[in-house]
């Protein structure tokens, strides 16, 4: 069998209960080594576990899958990503894959980042579409965030942008949820760029217009000073 197993939003003890019990008995434990980051390093993961993992990169999982799939109809194989299965494309194609070959799976789901940011105060169904904003390059410059984020916000939706929007639009900046060092911050983008979260994941929210008077009071809890340049 096949197993998708969400490791969490912060360290190796984030992985369930549930998902610890069949890593550690599974013949294969794969690590997808490319959609995200854990704030450990795979040391750490497998001294937690007690096992070795097996990295896998985006082109091993997208062009040499079988290989992953392999003897998976006759003993139990585990895929491992940051966050909650299914964040990712690759994620359904390997499922697709399994099944196609006579696999059996199961998903093991944990926290991500897509429900965690509620830990802000926003709610979340008040968010629309998310986006990833990338660090432009000469030869690739996607801007299909910008029409998302405009749809979002005439519809009274946040945005939650994964990234790499104007400066006085209120956003929120959140790093490393569900770690103990985790950080929030809220502002506007300008006050933004004088902010220190530290090290990654980071994520930021888009707000929408008409916010509820629960979230304006929740956010006040993570405001940036004025004229901070101090990290939060």
């Amino acid at each position: 069998m096949l197993y998708l197993i969400g490791l969490g939003l912060g360290d190796a003890k984030d992985i369930t209960v549930k998902g610890l019990e069949v890593v550690r008995r599974c013949s294969r434990v794969y690590l997808e080594a490319y959609t995200s980051i854990l704030t450990v390093g795979k040391e750490v993961l497998e001294e937690f576990y007690g096992r070795k993992l097996i990295l896998a990169d985006r082109e091993e999982v997208e062009q040499e899958a079988d290989n992953i799939l392999k003897d998976a109809d006759i003993s139990d194989v585990a895929f491992l990503v940051v966050g909650d299965p299914f964040g990712a494309t690759t994620h359904s194609d390997l499922i697709l894959r399994a099944t196609k070959l006579g696999i059996s799976y199961r998903v093991i789901h944990n926290a991500s980042i897509m429900n965690a940011v509620g830990c802000c105060g926003l709610q979340l169904y008040k968010f629309g579409e998310t986006v990833s904003i990338v660090f432009w390059t000469d030869t690739w410059r996607p801007e299909s965030f910008f029409d998302k984020i405009k749809k979002n916000r005439q519809n009274g939706m946040h945005t939650l942008c994964l990234l790499a929007v104007t400066e006085k639009t209120l956003c929120v900046g959140l790093a490393r949820v569900g770690a103990e060092d985790q950080k929030v911050a809220a502002g506007t983008l300008q006050q933004m760029c004088t902010v220190d979260l530290g090290g990654p994941l980071h994520s930021l929210i888009i707000t929408g217009d008409n916010m509820h008077p629960l979230e304006m009071e929740m956010l006040s809890l993570f405001s940036i000073p004025e004229n901070s340049s101090e990290s939060c």
